[in-house]
């Protein structure tokens, strides 16, 4: 029966979002408000739903341009003319394409000649085989920027480009390379015309030469817009940065506090500290000290400092170097917690009693000096029994007594049972030519545990500070997962043999206990990788949506100011809402950090993409002598255009194309996460292991690409794009 007029619409909920936007690809918020016939506080849970499904990735736009579906095209669309069939048709791409597959093949019709390169405003009709493109206006050549590598091919200059999904090189008049020579990593302008076949371009900055040491951090950096260079007024305030006052804060020297991180930190931003609790209402309790570097006495809001840490939002880590997001100066130095050196913090005072629980806490803001600089596993021989002779003895001390602490605090965190994937961490390490000297995982020590368990317990106390005094923050947020997500993974575990009911209460507990099923099983690695991309990703947000991955009611990062801009938020929150002194969140601010949030969110997935893009290459370019050699690999994902494999020894990932499989169709059964035999029955299944043979490795695209090692038949000519693997997400 439809409803009356004066009828209450039906819940929002995801369904109808998506439901809405199938029927109106490119609606507004507004226009979604209107159409869903929205109002009062349901406005908000739109704005939550969309950040959802837009963070993972089942939308793409924003609420001014509009949210369609991933890998929808519009009816009409700006597209960029990319090349030519066998045919001599030209092919185009959607200028704007966000979607991780590749877009579909859009043939151009039009009776005017159209050069490579430019751009067309075109009318769009599905086909059997894609799109076919009407033009509509042709809007010139493309304003965006192509890095690529330049070439000598014949004493003719092109421009490979770096971007994987770029479908022909580019041609370069000698008047337009500005000087680049070959094999020199260059940005360049596409332009009008074509010579020798291939689109034009000119050269607009030179920025090195492939060979240099640093080129594939180089060309992460460039390719996601990643700031490098600091401001001169930046510079100059990070140089007259004043030390702060010891005067009106609390003197914390005499305390062994420590720094623990891993032997290649570059910052050194937390320390901490533990005793057993002398109260004896607490018998067995312990007394720890978290203490944070006090950015907010250097960087304050609106100074120079801190619109460029705004802008950066947090440091990227490559490899062979960093892209801090404060200056040197500050974050090597001033803020940095020296050993022996007096340095200004913001630490958290937690009281435990002997079974991990919280009793109390306090935040105070103090003057510091670090007892020892030591790193994981030196504080794990001592925690093992066997410290360094050349430890001092009070980090002896404080190293026996942090271990008690952690015992205790172990306890209630079984309890808590937060989410406990077991993903092992790539190290690569780069020799003195700038080169791969290995590829290893790196060990994981529970020194490691104990650190993150500290900071996890001093960011709980620092949203719940701030919420008790009813201060605005950033809160760092994990939804649960969604139910399409639960629905596919459910679909996985039918296939092999494991139930899952869909509609129970959701905790973190739930797959730990399927995790627990699967270990030291066929399917323990690739249970992690599935549970992994169940998950939603995690954003910063200044609403309370709680932290699923860690089972926490309330969660906000404060613990690494240094490097994360929402971690400063947090500290410049507390100093207001404890009257610590200057630099506490401004009136401004606060009225910002929804827009604050939404930018760090995105400076994160950007860092991740950058730093995910220079590992690709780098094992690229590690694999390159090893062109031919054959591998057991794990499939780690099934697509209708191949498999997702894995090598064990390197964690290298790369492409197994559907036309490499066999002389058969392979069908891809999207429920059962397999590629299909028509004729045989043949299968290929999540978490399989086959025996494939290393076909290209190419560290300009950082991409691999096998074959099968036991194919008999050599495959077509025509080779499918290289696709890197999916990335991790962040806590």
């Amino acid at each position: 029966m439809p409803r009356g007029k004066n009828s209450p619409a039906p819940p929002l909920d995801r369904a109808r979002v998506l439901d809405a936007l199938a029927a109106e690809p490119g609606a507004t918020k507004r226009d979604l408000s209107r159409k869903l016939g929205i109002k009062g506080s349901d406005r908000i849970a739109l704005k939550r739903i969309l950040k959802e499904l837009e963070s993972e990735g089942l939308l793409e736009g924003s609420r001014r341009r509009g949210y369609k579906r991933p890998g929808e095209l519009p009816e009409v669309a700006v597209l960029e003319v990319i090349g030519q069939d066998p045919d001599g048709e030209l092919l185009a791409r959607p200028q704007r394409w966000e979607s991780n597959e590749e877009p579909p093949q859009i043939v151009v019709v039009s009776e005017e000649a159209i050069g490579l390169g430019e751009r067309i405003l075109a009318r769009l009709t599905e086909t059997r085989d894609g799109f076919e493109a009407r033009v509509i206006k042709r809007l010139g050549a493309s304003a965006h920027k192509v890095l690529g590598v330049v070439r000598v091919v014949g004493g003719s200059f092109r421009i490979a480009p770096i971007d994987r999904k770029s479908k022909s090189e580019f041609s370069v008049d000698p008047h337009d390379r500005a000087g680049a020579e070959d094999n020199e990593l260059v940005l360049a302008e596409p332009i009008a015309g074509r010579a020798s076949g291939f689109p034009r371009a000119r050269v607009v900055e030179r920025i090195g030469s492939m060979d240099a040491p640093k080129a594939v951090s180089l060309i992460a950096i460039h390719a996601h817009g990643i700031p490098t260079e600091f401001p001169k007024e930046v510079l100059e305030e990070a140089e007259n940065a004043a030390t702060a006052d010891p005067r009106g804060r609390t003197d914390l020297r005499s305390i062994p506090l420590v720094t623990i991180d891993p032997e290649d930190a570059r910052d050194h931003d937390d320390a901490v500290w533990a005793a057993p609790d002398t109260d004896p209402a607490n018998k067995g309790g312990h007394v720890t000290l978290v203490a944070i570097a006090d950015v907010a006495h250097y960087v304050t809001a609106g100074s120079a400092l801190d619109r460029e840490a705004y802008k950066r939002g947090n440091s990227v880590y490559f490899p062979d170097r960093v892209v801090p997001m404060l200056p040197e100066k500050l974050s090597a130095d001033l803020c940095s917690l020296k050993e022996g050196v007096d340095r200004p913090c913001l630490a958290v005072r937690m009281v435990f009693d002997k079974e991990g629980r919280k009793r109390r806490h306090e935040f105070l803001r103090g003057t510091m000096r670090s007892a020892a600089r030591l790193t994981y596993a030196q504080a794990q021989r001592a925690f093992d029994g066997k410290a360094d002779a050349t430890l001092p003895a009070a980090a002896k001390d404080a190293l026996a007594a942090l271990w008690a602490a952690y015992q205790a605090l172990v306890k209630e965190r079984t309890a808590r049972n937060p989410l406990d994937l077991d993903l092992p961490e790539r190290r690569i390490e780069i020799g003195a030519d700038g080169k791969v000297k290995s590829i290893a995982f790196r060990e994981r020590l529970e020194s490691m545990r104990l650190i993150e368990e500290f900071m996890v317990l001093a960011n709980v106390a620092a949203a719940e500070t701030l919420e008790k005094a009813r201060t605005p923050l950033i809160y760092r947020v994990h939804e649960e997962p969604s139910k399409e997500k639960l629905y596919a993974f459910s679909d996985y575990l039918k296939t092999i043999g494991m139930n899952f009911a869909k509609g129970q209460v959701m905790k973190p507990g739930v797959f730990n206990r399927i995790l627990a099923n699967a270990k030291d099983g066929p399917h323990q690695q690739v249970m992690n990788d599935v549970v992994l991309r169940t998950q939603a990703q995690a954003i910063y947000d200044p609403n309370n949506l709680g932290h699923f991955g860690l089972n926490l009611a309330k969660y906000a990062h404060y613990t690494s100011p240094i490097r994360r801009y929402a971690d400063l938020i947090v500290h410049r929150a507390l100093i207001r809402a404890l009257k610590l002194g200057d630099g506490g969140l401004t009136d401004r601010e606060t009225t910002r950090l929804g827009e604050i949030a939404e930018h760090i969110s995105m400076t994160e997935r950007r860092a991740m993409a950058a730093e995910r893009d220079s590992t690709d290459r780098y094992v690229a370019a590690f694999m390159q002598d090893r062109v031919g050699a054959t591998f057991d690999a794990r499939i780690t994902g099934v697509t209708r255009f191949g498999l997702f494999v894995r090598l064990a020894d390197t964690g290298a990932e790369g492409l197994l194309p559907a036309r490499v499989l066999g002389t058969e169709y392979f069908r891809h059964d999207e429920r059962r996460h397999a590629m299909i035999g028509d004729r045989t029955g043949t299968t290929y299944s999540l978490g399989d292991i086959v025996r494939v043979r290393l076909a290209e490795a190419a560290p300009l695209t950082g991409g691999l690409r096998f074959d099968l090692a036991e194919a008999a038949e050599a495959p077509r000519a025509r080779r499918p794009a290289m696709i890197r693997p999916r990335s991790k997400r962040r806590r």
